[in-house]
């Protein structure tokens, strides 16, 4: 459901926890051009373009998730108004309507994000474009932790031999 859904994971998180889902900024900076090892699909936005990195949090400070967007430089300020909000948050208060095309699922280990979600891997992820009036608004990449499995229940990959 928060890979392949076109719901706000944000929300989920939520409807998960019973918390509210807090944001932590951990960055935004104007990068330009620069592809930024970003997934393919930052050429769909235009340019020049800030980033904005965050942490998806409970306010008792369980970081459930982490996300990166990129943002036509010119336009974040009138999508993202208070920037220490989720992004569909924003976008709701704005009333913009959306459509969300998940483009990729990853499935991995990353010792940065072990360090920072403090639980080891592998780690579910995904990335995809918020398309508004036929235009790309932004492209998100967000990874999920791990202790998400308390509210979901274990996964378990079984071999076939």
């Amino acid at each position: 459901m928060l890979l392949l859904g076109d719901g706000s994971p944000t929300r989920h998180l939520e409807l998960l926890t019973g918390e509210p889902t807090e944001v932590d900024v951990i960055d935004m900076s104007f990068i330009g051009m620069d592809l930024d090892d970003a997934p393919e699909l930052i050429h769909k936005v235009p340019g020049p373009r800030l980033r904005r990195q965050v942490w998806l949090r409970t306010p008792g400070g369980q970081r459930l998730a982490y996300a990166t967007s990129w943002w036509e430089a010119s336009h974040v300020d009138e999508y993202l108004q208070n920037r220490s909000l989720p992004i569909w948050a924003s976008l709701a208060r704005l009333r913009t309507e959306l459509y969300r095309d998940v483009r990729g699922i990853y499935y991995g280990y990353s010792p940065a994000l072990e360090v920072g979600f403090n639980v080891e891997g592998p780690f579910w992820g995904r990335h995809y474009l918020f398309w508004h009036h036929g235009q790309p608004l932004t492209l998100i990449y967000e990874v999920f932790s791990p202790y998400l499995t308390k509210y979901l229940g274990a996964t378990q990959l079984e071999t076939v031999n």
